[in-house]
Order: structure tokens, then sequence, then C-alpha cells
């Protein structure tokens, strides 16, 4: 009963509700339904077009002595349609139109129906018989497609109007030629009217009209579901890699923490230097600017040597390469993005300068690359996709370390060598031998980039 008391609230409201869907969700629901009357209009002219070219070729009945009124509605259809297909495409049809598009397509069948007994000189018991009925299923259906259920409600309960109004007027038009009866072949082969078969016909129009107006009415829910979750994924393919939001959104199974598997990869940081003491002189939006003009440029250079961001630190940046996706040139890929970092960021200070940094913007970054476990931590209701190993706590050593020894770009020389087995062509690196890094147990062979 709450199910049925709130299809019917929807029906009388004019919608469904709209609450818990943004904005933007509802604007794009809005663009698919303008779309949508925009297809409901060339099926209709696909209609119109091919009862015409039937009507053209298909032999022509015996018996007809009236006026035939199927080219006159045929024609008027045809202009009407086009009519409301042009418009579609210049404005968006008021809600007077559609249901005026509703009334014209009932009004063109019931009235070629109405015409047939004129058309045949016979009393008008005799379009009851008429199979042309049938074709209002066309315009129930045809209403679907901008799937929503108030129209296809509108047009069948037009319908059932249209058909009752036809029996009214030959159940009380000329009562000495006519009678009622109960004989299934008096009714087929005279003027008589048997009213259980009229009462059957207009049963099927609702039958059929209920059951498709329930059927859309959650294909609608579905619809607002699905429009909701793909505008969440999209946005969630902003905050991840487009591969790892692929990985989380068709996923067969829930994720859960502690699932990951295993990769060769190499990890890069990037930190901006003195930005906790230039920024706290700063507004916050001015600092806000500053940090969009920086992550923009770097993100663009990461993405450009085939790397992933991972997470955005404050002021650091924690980037993968072959961790989300695998890759062969891993390393020389990383170290390259390093060197361009330094170089790029140092060629383009106007962008900082405009955005309001008082001062050179300077940075360090660091690569280190071996075995990660790239996967999901965190608990039941609380989930990251993030990379974990030594080599990411050595880039992130690494790249602390550029204060001590006077660099802006750091490797370990394990994986600078890997870099060049991997095809890295850049300039030959300054070789460190032995160099002890804070938080690393031991000294190790360092290799500065820039």
């Amino acid at each position: 009963m709450a199910r049925l008391g709130g299809w019917i609230r929807y029906i009388l409201q004019g919608g469904p509700p709209e609450s818990g869907l943004p904005a933007r969700v509802r604007a794009e629901i809005h663009q698919r339904e303008i779309a949508s009357e925009r297809l409901i209009g060339w099926v209709q002219l696909v209609i119109v077009l091919f009862f015409s070219a039937l009507y053209a070729i298909a032999p022509k009945a015996e018996g007809s002595s009236g006026f035939n009124f199927v080219p006159v509605a045929l024609g008027g259809y045809f202009i009407f349609t086009i009519a409301r297909l042009a418009l579609s495409y210049r404005v968006e049809l008021p809600k007077w139109l559609l249901l005026l598009s509703i009334a014209v397509d009932m009004a063109l069948l019931v009235g070629l129906i109405f015409s047939f007994h004129i058309q045949y000189g016979q009393h008008p018991t005799f379009y009851l018989k008429a199979p042309t009925l049938m074709y209002v299923f066309i315009f129930i259906a045809l209403r679907a497609l901008r799937f929503d259920p108030r129209f296809v409600l509108t047009t069948g309960l037009v319908a059932v109007a249209g058909w009752l109004g036809l029996v009214a007027y030959a159940v009380l038009a000329d009562m000495d030629h006519m009678r009622v009866t109960r004989n299934y072949v008096d009714y087929l082969t005279g003027n008589t009217i048997l009213i259980g078969a009229e009462l059957d016909k207009t049963m099927v129009i609702l039958m059929v009209t209920g059951v498709l107006s329930a059927a859309l009415y959650r294909g609608r829910v579905m619809l607002f579901e699905a429009t909701r979750d793909q505008a969440a994924a999209t946005d969630l393919r902003r905050f991840f890699a487009p591969e790892v939001a692929a990985s989380i959104t068709t996923s067969e199974a829930a994720l859960i923490a502690g699932q990951g598997s295993v990769r060769n990869a190499a990890i890069l940081y990037l930190d901006i230097r003195s930005f906790t003491a230039t920024a706290s002189a700063l507004p916050p939006e001015r600092v806000m600017a500053v940090l969009a003009a920086y992550q923009g440029l770097a993100l663009e250079i990461i993405k450009d040597e085939g790397g992933r961001v991972d997470k955005f630190l404050g002021d650091g940046i924690l980037a993968t390469f072959g961790a989300v996706m695998p890759s062969s040139t891993y390393a020389a890929d990383a170290v390259r993005t390093a060197r361009r970092l330094v170089t790029e960021i140092s060629a383009q200070q106007s962008r900082f300068t405009e955005a309001g940094w008082p001062e050179p913007l300077r940075v360090g970054t660091a690569v280190a690359a071996g075995s990660i476990m790239v996967g999901t931590v965190g608990s039941t209701d609380r989930l990251e996709f993030t990379v974990i190993g030594d080599a990411v706590n050595r880039a992130a050593k690494l790249e602390d370390a550029n204060k001590h020894q006077h660099s802006a770009a750091l490797t370990d020389s394990k994986t600078y060598a890997l870099a060049r087995e991997q095809g890295y062509t850049g300039p030959e690196a300054e070789q460190r031998p032995a160099v002890l890094v804070s938080g690393l147990g031991k000294p190790i062979d360092l290799a500065v980039l820039v």
C-alpha cells in the first residue's frame, strides 16, 4: 500500500521525489528527457511515413463510396510531426505541447476510426469492428521512449476516453437500426453491439497502460539511481587514476580492506620548498590559487610521462609508475618525470607569480623503484586505495634528503641503473656513494638528477 501511495503521489505531483538528488544529476536527467522527446518526434515521423507508404502501395478496399479521410489525416499528422520535431531542436517543448501531441495522436486515430462508417456508408457500429484500434498500442508504446510513466498513463487514459466516446456514439446513433446483443455472430455480422466485447477492448487498453506505466515507474527509479551512480563514478575518476576508478566501479565483488597485488613499480614524491613558512604569511585563497597552478602543471607532466597521481599531500604529490597499470619502463619514466618536474616548474614561474606566490617557487622530488603492494587499506566503512612498500618509504626519505644534499631531484643508484636499463637517456647523474639518509637504516648510494 505504501508503494501504491507513493506511485499515486508521483502521478498527482507531476514527478518523482527529487530528495537526495544533486542539482547536476537532476539536470542530467532533464537533458535526457529533452533528448527523448526528440527521439519520439523522429519515431512519429517514421511512423507517419511508413503508414503513408503502406497506404499508397496497398490495394484499395472495395465498398467505399464516401469521402476518404485517410490522406487528409496522414497529411495533417505529417505537418504536425514535422513542426513538433523542428521545434524540439530550437526550444524545450513545454508540457502543454507534449499533452497536445498526445491529444493529436489519439484524435487522429479516433477520427480515422470514426470516418470508416461515413466512408463506407454504414451504421456507426461498423467502425467498432475496425482493426485500426490496435494502432492505439503504438501511440502508448511511443510515450514509453521518454521513460516517464505519466505520459504513458495519460496516453492510455485519453485512448480509453476516445474509444468509449466512439462506443457511446454508436449506441446512441439511430437506435431503430441498431441493437445490443449477446450473440457474438450477430455482433460480427450485423449492426449490433456486444457490450462485453467493447469492455474487453477497454480493459485491454487499461491493462497494457497500467502494466507499462508500472514498469516505467520502476525503471524511472532505476534511471534516477543509475544517473546518480554514473555522476558519482565520473566524480570518482577525478579523485583516482582512471584505471583505479574503473576497478572500483566495475568490481564483481565488494571491495574489502587488505585486498591487493604485488608489482614492480616506481614511486615519485614531489614537494614545494619552504611552503609552510611562505604560505603562513599569505591569504588562504592565494595559497589555494598557487597550489592549483602548481598541481595542475605537475599533474600534466606526470600524466604525459605515463604516471598516475596516487594522492595530493597538501603541497606534496605522491605519484606511481607501473603500479596501477604494469609497465616495462616504470623506472625510466619516473626518473625522466622527476627531471621534467624540476626544470619545467622552474621555467614557468610566471604561473605562480600571477597566482600570488611572492618568491620563486622551488620544488624537490625523488624517485625509488622496487616491489610494492597495490591495494585497499582501511576498515569496512572507510577504504583507501594506496601503495605500500619499501620503495614508497625510500622515495619519501630521499625527497627529504634533497635539503641536505642541496639537490632538487634525487634517486638511489639501483633505481637509476634500472632506469638506464629500461631506456632512460637523460643527462648522466652525479653519483654519491654511501650517504646516510635520515630514516633509512644504512647508508645508500645516491644519484643526483638535478
